[in-house]
């Protein structure tokens, strides 16, 4: 099809063809694709209720004479069936993908909307096949079946109840659940563990093959994953535990209380750069990195506390240098990719987005609860310092727990696999040829397009240059479509107006309203504390009740009224006011972020799921980026006066969520 899209452009371009033309047929044509699709789906769905229906037989008589080991292979069976029922659902996942991504070639050739025309007309009419493809309500009741037979076949000594009496306790076994996972891909249902796991920006291949689950299974180590979740929750505690106190720690050392964004965007800063080493480190080892981060952010945190005494503001500085350097977010975020097996890797990607929610919330409310003032030989101990000691015990107790427990992975599996793939087909490769149909992109012509949308691009590319990972951040963003971009840009935007809000909270509220550290400390771990309820909220109802482009820019606008809100507009500022304001724009970033990162773990190219150069470095380096300058902004308008700090670094604030409001206006119908 795609073959007859380029011949259409052709014709029409010597004028042999017209647009209605070409529209109609087209249309046809993937009527009839559909339409073979939708038939063979039918055709093995019958067969597979036949099988299952002759299984039900067997089972019947079963349970006149009980044999354990017919029992046994009868349990067995059934996830054969099951195992069956879920290559029907890749192969109507893929051929799904297959649709969507013709239909988008088309859109972009012609600069026609053809796809919105097609899916109106063909996704309610009464005999739609289309959504034969997508509403699967017989492929559900051949899952209904199997889950029941196989909960009929546990050991239930001496229990009357069946699988419907107990709906809040779903039958678990691995191909259930596996069926379960694929049937929502495949209708884009959402939950709040998809949601949330989709925030990590840790992507996968579409469709795993048998042989990366088994390396992925023996690579998993979960006294590793836990660690790699706890260096991820002690660097988000470590990020801001010094937010409260900041501006008193700079003043204290004779420089000016609005230094303090200096003094909290040094770690951003460094993580500019460490985020890349630590990205390309974990290629060859994660163990390795892991500990080096751990005694760069001890000694980080070390020398951040020494500051004062030393009475040095570089100190203060290099210590939190330092910190950044030990970001090791990227590794965290790869193990989870490379060595999680895929049957858990959302609740893994879950839990490294609540570890650092966690972190977020916590690390503020520690910093309320350091307030004491002594002395320990020439090292002073206050609010100020304690923060820093308190990190670098941390750190230290992580890495003995990390050198005694940690289990470095294997990385002959990953290059076997490899080479396994370059050696040439094997049995499986022979299944899915014949399992493929004409809206399955070919292994001749499949490929990305080298803009990165996820398409096929008119010049042929072999199929292993597609999958191979990038080589260079400029490579990387050459393979960004617009769409890409805009949403990268508004990564950028919520993080720098959360950087501001968060950042300058100590100086402004002890401007404005006279509070004490630990009156900003509550007022900050509140606000991170709303990080999953909202996440909750959104993925379990509102994601499911609105379109995902609708929200982001929902989200955008309630973004630009809440830093609207926060502007001092006459003398009295008051508390009410900047709580509130405050509260509506971290709470509307909170929500922007998850949608836009659940949108962009869907439209990136999948030549970013792996690699140094991935999805997930890409929109760690804008956030980073992010806050560098939005520290560097308080700074910079701590030279106008504390009186103008507030509105000052506000107006850009507003200016770039403005900017990302048009340009999501613009690419509103490229976003999916």
């Amino acid at each position: 099809m795609k073959k007859k899209v380029r011949q259409y452009a052709q014709q029409i371009e010597v004028g042999t063809l017209d647009r209605r033309h070409v529209l109609k047929d087209f249309s046809r044509m993937l009527d009839n694709q559909i339409e073979k699709i939708v038939l063979f789906l039918l055709e093995q769905q019958g067969l597979l209720a036949s099988r299952i229906a002759k299984l039900n037989e067997y089972q019947e008589a079963l349970e006149q004479e009980p044999d354990i080991s017919q029992i046994t292979q009868l349990r067995e069976a059934y996830r054969a069936a099951g195992q069956d029922l879920l290559k029907l659902l890749f192969f109507v996942e893929i051929n799904a993908i297959g649709l969507r991504k013709i239909l988008k070639k088309f859109d972009k050739r012609f600069r026609y909307r053809f796809t919105d025309y097609y899916v109106k007309t063909r996704a309610n009419h009464p005999y739609s096949l289309l959504q034969q493809v997508f509403k699967h309500v017989g492929l559900g009741a051949v899952i209904g079946a199997i889950s029941r037979n196989l909960h009929e076949l546990q050991e239930h000594q001496g229990s009357y109840l069946s699988i419907y009496d107990q709906p809040a306790l779903p039958f678990q076994d691995p191909v259930v659940d596996s069926l379960k996972a694929a049937v929502d891909r495949l209708s884009h249902s959402t939950n709040f563990l998809n949601f949330l796991a989709q925030h990590a920006l840790i992507m996968q291949e579409e469709l795993p093959t048998p042989t990366e689950e088994c390396a992925d299974d023996q690579r998993y180590h979960f006294m590793s994953l836990f660690l790699n979740l706890v260096n991820t929750f002690l660097y988000m505690v470590n990020t801001y535990i010094i937010v409260p106190t900041a501006d008193d720690y700079s003043t204290m050392l004779g420089a000016p209380a609005t230094v303090c964004g200096v003094v909290i965007g040094a770690m951003a800063v460094a993580q500019v750069f460490s985020s890349v080493y630590f990205s390309a480190w974990s290629n060859k080892s994660y163990f390795r990195p892991l500990v080096f981060s751990s005694v760069v952010l001890l000694v980080g945190n070390a020398m951040y506390a020494m500051a004062l005494d030393y009475r040095s503001i570089t100190l203060l500085l290099v210590g939190r240098l330092f910190c950044g350097f030990g970001s090791a977010r990227a590794v965290n975020r790869r193990y989870i990719s490379d060595c999680v097996p895929v049957r858990i890797r959302m609740q893994a990607s879950a839990g490294f987005v609540s570890a650092s929610a966690l972190g977020m919330a916590c690390g503020p409310a520690l910093a309320g609860l350091l307030q004491t003032n002594f002395k320990i030989y020439k090292f002073t101990i206050n609010q100020v310092t304690l923060p820093g000691w308190v990190m670098a015990v941390g750190w230290l107790l992580y890495l003995i727990l990390l050198w005694i427990t940690f289990r470095e992975p294997s990385h002959e599996t990953e290059e076997k696999n490899v080479s396994q793939d370059k050696a040439g087909p094997g049995e499986n490769d022979v299944l899915e040829k014949g399992l493929k149909q004409p809206l399955l992109l070919s292994s001749e012509g499949k490929h990305e397009d080298e803009n990165g949308d996820g398409e096929c691009d008119d010049s042929e590319e072999a199929p292993e240059e597609s999958r191979r990972p990038t080589t260079s951040i400029a490579s990387a963003y050459r393979l960004l479509t617009p769409s890409v971009k805009v949403q990268l840009l508004i990564y950028f935007m919520l993080k720098y107006a959360m950087e501001i809000l968060l950042s300058e909270s100590s100086v402004i509220t002890s401007y404005y309203f006279g509070w004490s550290t630990s009156t900003v400390a509550i007022f900050l771990a509140c606000l991170g504390l709303t990080v999953l309820p909202v996440n909750i909220i959104v993925g379990s109802y509102i994601s499911n009740m609105f379109e995902d482009r609708q929200i982001l820019l929902a989200s955008e606008i309630m973004v630009c009224i809440g830093v609207l809100l926060s502007f001092k507009f006459v003398n009295a500022y008051t508390v009410p006011q900047y709580v509130c304001s405050g509260l509506i724009m971290f709470v509307s970033a909170e929500v922007l972020e998850g949608v836009n990162l659940s949108l962009l773990s869907r439209v990136m190219s999948s030549r970013l799921s792996r690699g140094t150069y991935n999805g997930g470095l890409l929109s760690t380096e804008a956030g980073t980026i992010a806050r560098v300058i939005a520290d560097a902004t308080i700074t910079l308008a701590g030279y106008l006066g504390q009186n103008r700090l507030l509105n000052a670094t506000l107006i850009p604030s507003l200016f770039i969520s403005v900017a990302s409001i048009i340009a999501t206006c613009f690419t509103y119908n490229s976003l999916y």
